[in-house]
């Protein structure tokens, strides 16, 4: 992959602000190349990064029953307008063999996967599927809700319409009593 360019995307903002009908050198406008770049440089720092190596430090404990982490904020950019979307994710695994890993882990790791140009269907899947690579356990179930700007100041215009989005794997695709406790608890 690249290296992040500030530079060449300092240029392009300002040749935007251009594109719009504006000055770029009025005094409200002369520094924001600088500041989108430096932004987009924060925003997109995920790319270049792999979520697979938060799952790399694993714990052994006797403990094979349900772990959820709930209402983990994240935002992201939408890889098809590059407005942002935002909101929270709900992540849950049931360890295997005693392998789990630390708390922080997994809003680290979806952090870093919102972290570039995405879609959220994207951000869901490969949380999940990176979690069953890694972790091995019984089951993942990632669920995400968020807002997406493309929706709200754009298009159809409905602000505070959510998109939710699942991926479950393992033992939540068979057991529904299991799935059905995932979703009870996220609801709390």
């Amino acid at each position: 992959m690249a290296k992040f360019n500030r530079p060449q995307i300092e240029e392009a903002v300002r040749m935007l602000i251009e594109g719009f009908g504006e000055d770029p050198n009025r005094e409200g406008l002369v520094d924001t190349p600088k500041r989108v770049a430096k932004m987009y440089e924060e925003v997109f720092a995920g790319l270049g990064k792999n979520p697979e190596e938060y799952f790399e430090t694993i714990f052994g404990e006797e403990h094979e029953e349900l772990v959820l982490v709930k209402d983990i904020p994240f935002y992201s950019m939408c890889e098809h307008h590059l407005v942002p979307f935002f909101g929270v994710a709900h992540v849950a695994y049931i360890p295997r063999n005693g392998k789990v890993t630390g708390l922080s882990k997994l809003a680290r790791a979806v952090e870093t996967v919102a972290a570039r140009p995405q879609l959220q269907e994207r951000i869901t899947s490969t949380v999940a599927n990176v979690m069953m690579e890694k972790l091995e356990p019984y089951g993942v179930m990632v669920v995400l809700e968020a807002e997406h700007m493309c929706m709200t100041m754009r298009g159809i215009k409905k602000p505070g319409a959510k998109t939710v989005t699942s991926a479950v794997r393992g033992i939540f695709t068979t057991d529904s009593q299991a799935r059905a406790e995932v979703l009870s608890l996220i609801k709390e």
